[in-house]
């Protein structure tokens, strides 16, 4: 088999496994996330991986496989930006920071918007309430229809006043 015929058997087990985490059913899920990386290493399948492991609590182990994915591809943001996000659930903001400001820099990253969001909740929490307006404003103007995110801003502005 080729190599292009591995990574499209392996992006097609990604796309497998999404479903059945979707589903909540995580162990599955993580089955077919390494049948994928056996297969073909991806940084999608080492990403997704760690998203199924931070579901089930195993946020170290979910952080290790995204710093795999960028080692694997460097300009997919969602790696950078779900390790600020584990970094946020275990109360460490300051160190969530760098990571969530590398995901806004990656050139391949969907959605957009999530690392100005989180960046925002980072600051919102450390009191930083004029850098978290300029965050969810950044994050607005990528995802105009968040009507959510405009009410937020809204409040925040409010607060300012």
């Amino acid at each position: 088999m080729t190599s292009r015929q591995d990574y499209d058997k392996a992006m097609a087990l990604v796309q497998r496994a999404m479903g059945h985490q979707m589903a909540e059913e995580f162990d599955e899920a993580i089955r077919l996330y390494k049948e994928s990386i056996a297969l073909y290493p991806t940084a999608d399948a080492h990403t997704y991986l760690g998203w199924a492991y931070s579901f089930q609590g195993k946020l170290d182990d979910a952080i290790a496989q995204c710093e795999v994915a960028i080692q694997i591809d460097p300009e997919f943001g969602n790696p950078y930006n779900d390790i600020g996000v584990y970094l946020m659930q275990q109360q460490q903001l300051d160190e969530a920071i760098p990571w969530l400001d590398k995901a806004k820099q990656a050139k391949r990253y969907e959605p957009r918007h999530f690392p100005y969001l989180n960046l925002g909740r980072v600051y919102v929490a450390k009191g930083m309430l004029q850098k978290a307006l300029e965050e969810f404003h950044a994050a607005l103007r990528l995802n105009p229809d968040d009507a959510d995110l405009a009410e937020t801003i809204e409040q925040l502005e409010t607060k300012l006043q």
